[in-house]
């Protein structure tokens, strides 16, 4: 990796004179309605699959034909499917109680066949309708619309109380070397639009680039992993292919996707410029591609510099696909703390697919999970809860059960966590063919937009609860009894309470005896009025406390019963958005009694409230000391519950550490030092490893490291094993200040383990 490191310094020196300055915007639409959180129930929409509202943008001019089909058939290519057509749809997503979308990557993908050649001849013709092929961050994808309609859209969305969530991918650009040729080289390229002599990007009145140079095209090149156009700005080590280390996941290639240098200053200010230039159109939030694959240094900087744009923090998730028993769950569950970016929730999605849809585990596995995920996700209530997505196969695929998939609809909607509904879902989508685009049908020509199937009408209902009931949105989950085929649970924030019971036998009825509650004495009706064989609860005295009835639950019946009372005036902290961030930044808390006359303390400092209402206050971080910091909410003389909020020291860039370091085994090496950004010195708090990829020189560790810009700090290298034992490094403490540069990148000079 050494070498590599050098290679980039070559490339950063003839870079040098790019220089990307102040972005002309063109038209952007309202502002963001805020933050995605756990009230809302998310719709993921692949866009060109959803509805097709403008037929005039399915081959659009110098768009080759052959990459379009629309009839929903072949789904390697474009259907027809677009901005306009989610804007057709919003009645139907809102009389669903969906309260925000995630859509595919607006911006320019690569637009040509992409050519699969196959053993026994023939040619599999593939096209980037999906979005995950960048070519120009800056411009919109022209089969989906311009960006007026994207603004438009964003605008009739947001005024129907629907919050936008786009698809952000700054792993990679397209694929860059055709393995079914032998690695041949194929494309990889990025672009960006034409600028003007103050060296800013030219957009006409709609938001669309300009040919300002005259040379009939809106695209310039600006690297190229196959030319000679700055092939630095991508890794550039070949496919990952069978390598499970960690440095194979983050630098080498996926699926032969040209992955960007996250280590280089120009690459970095580029995505940088990118995101925030989507977070100017006014969206809500990002889901972040391929973050298993992602330099999580260059991660948490690059979500800072987002949040820290004008708007305020936003939502950000991201795809770190794997679950248990993968090695790499540690690294799962502590990346959304190294990143500020919390996670699709794989590890849900493969335990509801073993309980709920293969049978695999049984239903005491569910309960554990919200046990032990609740123990080790440090943000639970923030991760992003699915059934299914474009990424696995539809949940019906494997047993074609509906009732089963409403099952897994109503347990995810009522589960901690911000619940996600693949497209199709409540239309019991199952998808066909035998490949990677399976469930991606086509909404138009493969499914209905009914409004009175089972699975509709129980989003509706549990979109609604999850408003009002707030122990869903925010409430700790306390697991109530559970068998083989059982599970009772209890949602609780303060006196809010939701309660829980399902049955997953198809066959079997089942006796519940009584359970303690909290929940005051009465009768309980079903909030799913029965959809799923429900029936009324009562609770009773009995010993100073109260107790759920026993009941019976038939085949496949799932009850929720709700209890929400008033909680008052008093301030109550749900959740934050962001978890972190610095001085200056705005961020919002949820919850309940947050109106009126307020202050917000981190630590004892206040911070300046914005704009407050009874469930939100918008906050501007305080000057205070970096680190960890509790914030509460005093109104009067109440002060609410604490939320732990991580102040960042100042704008994060990188520190590439290299150290030649002779381990035992199973030890790995890590970095710590005097700032917050490296632990305080406390090697807990010490969270990722050093690579060490050329097992002929196992003894050199390097590793990208995310710091305040323009810092002087003392560090000390230290081995730790899995058991938590740590060996220190001798001698004094070592000294080094950051680059003052807010995208710069300092790599080290190896230092010797002393």
């Amino acid at each position: 990796m050494k070498i590599r490191v050098v290679q980039i310094k070559k490339v950063l020196r003839t870079i040098s004179l790019i220089a990307l300055t102040t972005i002309s915007l063109g038209v952007t639409a309202a502002s963001s309605l805020g933050p995605v959180t756990a009230k809302d129930v998310v719709y993921q929409i692949i866009t060109d699959r959803f509805s097709d509202g403008d037929t005039s943008n399915n081959i659009p001019s110098g768009s080759p034909s052959q990459i379009f089909d629309g009839s929903g058939a072949d789904l390697k290519l474009y259907q027809g499917g677009d901005f306009q057509g989610i804007i057709n749809k919003i009645p139907y997503l809102k009389n669903m109680g969906i309260t925000a979308v995630w859509i595919s990557a607006p911006y320019a993908n690569r637009d040509e066949p992409i050519n699969d050649f196959q053993a026994g001849g023939g040619i599999d013709v593939y096209s980037s309708y999906h979005g995950y092929h960048v070519s120009n961050y800056f411009r919109t994808n022209p089969h989906f619309g311009d960006m007026k309609k994207f603004t438009d859209m964003v605008d009739a969305l947001h005024a129907q109380g629907i919050k936008v969530i786009i698809d952000f991918v700054s792993n990679h650009s397209s694929r860059w070397q055709n393995p079914t040729t032998g690695y041949s080289a194929e494309n990889g390229r990025l672009y960006e639009p034409d600028r003007d002599i103050n060296g800013n990007f030219v957009f006409d009145a709609n938001g669309n680039p300009v040919d300002l140079n005259n040379d009939n095209s809106v695209d310039n090149l600006i690297a190229d992993p196959n030319g000679t156009v700055n092939p630095g700005w991508f890794h550039r080590i070949g496919d990952r292919g069978s390598d499970s280390s960690r440095f194979g996941f983050r630098y080498k290639d996926l699926g032969s996707l040209a992955d960007f240098t996250h280590e280089l200053p120009a690459v970095i200010e580029h995505l940088e410029d990118a995101a925030t230039f989507w977070k100017s159109k006014g969206i809500d939030g990002y889901r972040h591609d391929a973050t298993l694959h992602m330099n999580p240094a260059f991660a948490k900087g690059f979500r800072d510099v987002i949040d820290s744009a004008p708007g305020g923090a936003l939502t950000h998730f991201g795809e770190f696909f794997i679950g248990k028993p993968d090695p790499k769950f540690a690294e799962y569950v502590s990346f959304p703390t190294r990143t500020t970016i919390n996670n699709l929730d794989f590890e849900y999605y493969r335990t509801i697919a073993n309980v709920l849809d293969n049978g695999s585990e049984d239903m005491n596995a569910l309960a554990n999970f919200y046990q032990y995920s609740d123990a080790q996700y440090e943000y639970e209530n923030q991760t992003v809860t699915f059934l299914d997505n474009h990424d696995v196969k539809r949940f019906l695929k494997n047993n074609g059960d509906g009732r089963a998939l409403e099952l897994a609809l109503t347990t995810t909607l009522v589960s901690r966590g911000i619940p996600n509904v693949y497209y199709g879902s409540e239309q019991y989508v199952e998808g066909f063919g035998t490949d990677g685009n399976d469930g991606r049908i086509f909404m138009d020509t493969s499914s209905s937009f009914s409004q009175t199937t089972r699975a509709y009408k129980i989003i509706q209902k549990l979109s609604a609860l999850r408003q009002q009931n707030d122990a869903l949105a925010y409430g700790l989950t306390s697991v109530l009894y559970s068998t083989a085929d059982i599970l009772v649970m209890s949602r609780k924030f303060f006196d809010k309470e939701v309660i829980i019971a399902i049955n997953r036998s198809s066959s079997n009825t089942y006796s519940v005896p009584d359970l303690g509650t909290s929940m005051p004495v009465g009768n309980y009706s079903d909030v799913l009025t029965g959809e799923l064989g429900g029936t009324t609860s009562s609770v009773f005295s009995s010993g100073g406390g109260q107790l759920l009835a026993s009941f019976q639950l038939s085949p496949q019946e799932v009850n929720v019963w709700s209890h929400d009372p008033d909680l008052g005036s008093d301030p109550h902290i749900g959740d934050m958005q962001a978890v972190a961030g610095r001085a200056g930044n705005e961020v919002t808390i949820v919850g309940t009694g947050l109106d009126g006359s307020v202050q917000v303390f981190f630590g004892a400092i206040q911070g300046s409230v914005v704009a407050n209402d009874y469930n939100k206050i918008r906050v501007t971080v305080p000057a205070v000391a970096a680190g960890e910091q509790l914030v509460t909410v005093q109104k009067g003389t109440i002060t609410s519950n604490n939320f732990t909020f991580e102040v960042l020291s100042d704008d994060q860039n990188q520190l590439i550490f290299h150290v030649e370091a002779y381990t035992a085994s199973g030890q790995n090496v890590y970095v710590v030092g005097s700032i917050p950004e490296l632990g305080s010195w406390n090697p807990d708090n010490a969270l990722d490893a050093f690579h060490n990829p050329d097992p002929n020189q196992w003894w050199k560790w390097f590793l990208p490291v995310s710091v305040p810009k323009g810092t002087t700090f003392e560090y000390k290298y230290i081995f730790k094993d899995d058991l938590g034992n740590v060996v220190w490094e001798g001698g004094n403490n070592r000294t080094v200040t950051s680059s003052a540069s807010e995208a710069g990148v300092i790599d080290l000079s190896e230092d010797v383990f002393q």
